[in-house]
């Protein structure tokens, strides 16, 4: 079973900078696409950001020119360094994962990122 830890979530002002990591490990599947989604309170979690294994990269447009997904294949780490962060940002932070040959997704426990005005 693939296990997804994050890390890098915290508390920053308006227009300040985060900077978010996922490492996978207990891999035993070959894993395609991996990215970011989050969870505000009282809202449905929605994508921020995806990367194949390619590289192909995916943002929502809400974040589009502010964070930047990244992926490191051989450490089986996705990066999301986030900049000129809104109060809107905030939210629970969740790593994701996708299997290649079918499509099963794995979640990370989620890291929460909190944005003041």
């Amino acid at each position: 079973q693939v296990q997804l830890v994050e890390s890098g979530g915290g508390l920053v002002q308006a227009g300040g900078s985060l900077g978010l990591s996922c490492v996978a490990s207990r891999i035993t599947v070959i894993i395609s696409t991996m990215g970011w989604y989050r969870q505000a309170p009282g809202r449905q979690r929605e994508l921020v950001a995806t990367i194949t294994r390619g590289g192909r990269i995916n943002y929502a447009d809400s974040v589009k020119g502010r964070f930047t997904i990244s992926r490191d294949n051989a450490k089986m780490t996705v990066y999301l360094q986030m900049n000129s962060l809104k109060p809107e940002d905030t939210a629970v932070y969740s790593c994701y994962a996708e299997k290649l040959i079918d499509g099963t997704a794995y979640w990370g426990k989620g890291t929460l990122v909190t944005v003041s005005s």
